[in-house]
């Protein structure tokens, strides 16, 4: 089933002769934060049965919606979290819903977190983990089978705007949004995380996926506000005045990003009179 889509009328659109849509996706199911079933859901059918162990950080909407799922189908999950640290701490409330749902959480130091993509180092990750056979679901849940189960959404977005954004933290969602659209869109990715590593990231996910770059898209880097989880003052009175103008309901580390660049771009001129863009949410708040 489709998520809904549906226009928003916002002064700071209309007087630059932009017509701005939101795609709620935060809504195509009803227990997983987000959208993240889209990528989890062919990986799940990929896993068999088998034990799921993923990655994240200390609030990765991803590690929620993972553990939601194995609880859900009745799966073992393991988040493994980035930060050594952080297990002589209370769990956050994130963690703690991880931990309700029965994912079992590895927590591992930075240096070692920023190599489990060696053979190696995932190898004895697993092991540390008692999960040595495990189906790996890498970081943010963004590989071959997560960008092609992405795709849909870019179909169901056909013929409704001409330029359609989302907030990206690993490329993923991108990378199958606009392999999805149309001859003639363009999919706008904003990066929630700083380094300028996300084009890359998103055309070595497609090339995988899909053989070779496809569709229209770029990434826009300024919008970071310094970084992950990085949400100043400024961004927390944006995302409050935009859910009372609008309705919405607006998640802080992904979504309030990409409408505050949307909005930035309008003002600025970035899209042209007659332009419809869609914004696509991927997140919604934690409600504990």
């Amino acid at each position: 089933m489709p998520s809904p889509l549906r226009e928003v009328r916002d002064g700071r659109f209309e007087r630059r002769g932009v017509r701005l849509l939101v795609k709620r996706d935060d809504l195509i199911h009803p227990d997983l934060v987000g959208n993240k079933w889209r990528k989890l859901a062919p990986n799940l059918a990929a896993a068999a049965g088998r034990t799921v162990v993923t990655f994240g950080g200390a609030y990765s909407n991803h590690l929620r919606a993972t553990a939601a799922a194995g609880r859900l189908l009745g799966l073992s999950t393991v988040g493994v979290v980035r930060g050594q640290e952080l297990a002589d701490r209370p769990l956050n409330a994130s963690l703690a819903r991880c931990a309700a749902d029965g994912m079992r959480l590895r927590f591992v130091d930075r240096s070692t977190y920023r190599r489990v993509s060696e053979p190696e180092t995932l190898a004895a990750v697993l092991r540390a983990a008692d999960a040595p056979r495990a189906y790996v679901v890498p970081e943010g849940g963004s590989n071959v089978l997560a960008v092609r189960g992405c795709r849909a959404l870019g179909e169901e977005l056909r013929g409704h705007a001409d330029v359609v954004a989302v907030a990206c933290g690993t490329g993923g969602t991108l990378a199958g949004l606009a392999a999805g659209l149309a001859g003639g869109q363009r999919a706008l990715g904003v990066a929630v995380l700083r380094g300028g590593f996300l084009g890359r990231e998103t055309q070595a996910l497609q090339e995988a996926a899909f053989g070779h770059r496809v569709g229209a898209w770029d990434v826009d880097d300024r919008f970071h506000f310094g970084g992950y989880a990085r949400v100043p003052a400024a961004l927390e009175a944006f995302a409050a005045d935009f859910e009372d103008r609008h309705g919405v309901p607006v998640e802080h580390l992904y979504v309030a990003k990409l409408l505050y660049g949307l909005v930035a771009l309008a003002e600025e001129g970035g899209f042209p009179r007659g332009t419809t863009v869609a914004a696509v949410i991927t997140g919604a708040p934690f409600t504990g």
